[in-house]
């Protein structure tokens, strides 16, 4: 198994490229989450982590996320090999994002489900909640 959920804040704007050939949109960037202790001198430290999100999810964080956001990021740990050209062989770990989740309220309105110009639902989509009938415990099938 390998699943990863982080909360943290940019460190720096999302970049955002597209893969020659097929178009694909990638966008990374890093993130700084909060370690749980302080240190000695009572401050608390923070693991900086890179991010990989790919495809649509990767538009939407170029266009609404910026140094110092809040995200939740859900996904897996990815290690990439790669040798210097000085024929040293190194590797790089980072995160490759399957959710990435605006955290961040700071440009929401009182009476707004936009946040950053982004649309967010609560509500599980195509669920009428007022639509279900109240069930006796005589009527259950089982």
């Amino acid at each position: 198994m390998n699943n990863v959920v982080l909360v943290g804040r940019l460190t720096k704007d999302p970049e955002l490229r597209y893969i020659p050939g097929s178009g694909t949109a990638v966008a990374t960037f890093s993130i700084a989450v909060d370690r749980e202790f302080a240190n000695k001198e009572g401050k608390r430290e923070a693991d900086f982590l890179n991010i990989e999100v790919w495809n649509k999810p990767a538009e939407n964080c170029a266009n609404y996320l910026s140094k110092g956001s809040l995200v939740g990021i859900q996904g897996s740990i990815r290690v990439d090999s790669y040798e210097t050209q000085n024929g040293e062989k190194r590797t790089a770990t980072k995160i490759r994002a399957s959710r990435v989740q605006f955290l961040d309220t700071k440009n929401r309105s009182n009476n707004s489900n936009k946040i950053d110009g982004f649309e967010t639902s609560f509500e599980p989509a195509g669920i009428d909640p007022n639509g279900f009938q109240a069930l006796d415990d005589d009527d259950v099938p089982f």
